[in-house]
């Protein structure tokens, strides 16, 4: 099989496009949308962004060697290169960068997971039970992109086509067989994840978010319908969805009457994989599993219902690639789940510190309601929300922040080039709905030392929002920022 290289032919025929230049049996190397990476062979697809055109890095990548350009435009006359003229620059170039690896998610079992909560978690359990089982995985998560025990930080949740083919082909390279990707609205949206090869795709909910980006709910539920329709270009061997989610519900009634293979879990409704006699505490939970195999008792260090979804999920994947429940058991209830997730802040104190990743109303809603469960005493949560994002969302994550805590610290999350205060604002429009107390603090670090120092005993300070992001976006500065390291040293203060 091919791996690292194809004509300009064929990359052309690929992405059914128009090739001009003097050079049809040229090998390109490989693909890419970012001029930096660019080098001798390679082919570069020149994407109109909304803040910029990437035509005008095209005299600087062909200086360094570029075979030739991907566009929607015509080949200029002067223009000395290959170029290839395409309807859809991002669709051509997922469909290139495919063709050049060689398909190699047509050589793994390649889950995908979308929803608008849970997606991380998720993936994180899925790669932790393959693992257990013996298979070398790779991750694609929010987190952290990982290929057997290689790991590095992740830039965003779903890459760029190109480096999603480019980290796929090294995962096969390596030896994995198994991959494991989240696959969010957008990359859906702008072809990152087309021409791919599911064996499983994965529907958590939908629940409002990225209406900045989608503008309605069901434009939202569109672009994460495309994992499941064949719009990517082959439809999913198995999807796994959540059928207590109204539109997961919808989704698995149409792919049953298309015939497509389904395995639905859920909590409340009937379904194929689904949990009973759930009970938590701080350190935990226990609940009895239930799936074609019988019934199982699962202990996870996880907390909430949240994550038996997670954990539900997991399994109805496991079981859609062929493995049995025991093994795919015994592995949950190691795995710690993904940082910044519900993660408690070990402390000397009598009172807890929780740092979550929530940063919907939906998903602060579901962390304050888990909050509850194993805390005897006040609930203080401190959240901010992202500036230059969905403003719709922030009055509703007020008003679930104030009916739920006992106290709410509004303050920044990633503020960006809005002014603190006027999202403040924005939230404090929701926080009057309640009569509970709140407090509007813009310094993040301020208003979680505050919460720390106010905490009493069997009380519980949930700092939401950020989970495991180590920055904070201010203006167009990003900063050293992380939840844990302030709320360990406020609690250092306190000598605890």
């Amino acid at each position: 099989m091919k791996t690292n290289e194809a004509t300009i032919e064929d990359v052309a025929r690929a992405v059914d496009g128009e090739l001009g230049g003097d050079e049809p049996g040229a090998l390109v190397r490989d693909v890419t949308h970012d001029s930096r990476q660019a080098g001798e062979g390679w082919l570069f697809a020149a994407v109109r962004g909304a803040n910029l055109d990437a035509h005008q890095f095209i005299p600087d990548v062909m200086r360094r060697g570029a075979i030739g350009v991907v566009s929607e435009s015509g080949r200029p006359a002067d223009f000395a290169g290959a170029w290839i003229r395409v309807k859809d620059v991002r669709r051509a170039l997922a469909l290139a960068a495919a063709e050049v690896h060689g398909h190699p998610s047509r050589s793994l079992n390649l889950v995908g997971i979308t929803g608008t909560n849970g997606k991380t978690t998720t993936a994180f359990l899925v790669a932790a039970m393959m693992k257990a089982t013996g298979e070398e995985v790779a991750l694609a998560s929010t987190i952290e992109y990982r290929i057997g025990g290689e790991q590095v930080k992740a830039e965003r949740t779903t890459p760029e086509a190109s480096d999603i083919e480019r980290f796929l082909r090294r995962a096969v390279n390596a030896g994995c067989r198994v991959a494991v990707m989240e696959a969010s609205s957008q990359a859906l949206d702008l072809h990152r994840c087309d021409a791919l090869r599911y064996r499983v795709a994965v529907f958590t909910n939908l629940t409002r978010d990225h209406l900045d980006y989608h503008g309605t709910m069901e434009t939202y539920f569109a672009a994460k319908h495309k994992l499941f329709d064949g719009s990517l270009g082959e439809m999913p061997h198995t999807s796994v969805v959540n059928i207590d989610d109204e539109y997961g519900a919808r989704l698995a009634a149409e792919l049953k009457e298309r015939r497509v293979r389904v395995i639905t879990y859920a909590l409340d409704e009937e379904a194929d994989v689904s949990a009973h006699d759930i009970k938590f505490s701080l350190g935990g939970m226990q609940f009895n599993l239930r799936t074609s195999e019988g019934e199982q008792v699962v202990r996870s260090p996880l907390v909430g219902r949240p994550h038996v979804y997670n954990i539900l999920a997991a399994v109805a994947t496991g079981l859609a690639l062929g493995f049995k429940v025991e093994g795919m058991k015994e592995a949950i209830e190691r795995c710690a789940g993904a940082p910044g997730r519900f993660e408690r802040v070990a402390h000397r104190g009598d009172f807890a510190v929780v740092v979550d990743y929530a940063h919907t109303d939906d998903a602060l809603a579901n962390v304050i309601k888990t909050a509850r469960d194993v805390t005897p005493g006040r609930i203080t949560t401190v959240f901010g929300c992202g500036g230059d994002r969905d403003r719709t969302k922030r009055a509703p994550m007020g008003e679930v922040a104030a009916r739920l805590s006992d106290v709410v610290i509004a303050t920044s999350d990633n503020p960006r080039t809005e002014d603190p205060e006027a999202i403040l604002a924005d939230i404090e429009a929701g926080l009057r709905a309640t009569s509970k107390p709140y407090r509007k603090i813009a310094d993040r670090r301020e208003a979680i030392t505050l919460a720390i120092d106010e905490a009493q005993t069997g009380d519980m300070v949930l700092i939401a929002g950020k989970g495991h992001e180590d920055y904070q976006i201010v203006g167009k500065d990003m900063i050293h920022f992380d939840d844990c390291d302030v709320a360990l040293a406020a609690l250092a203060a306190r000598g605890l």
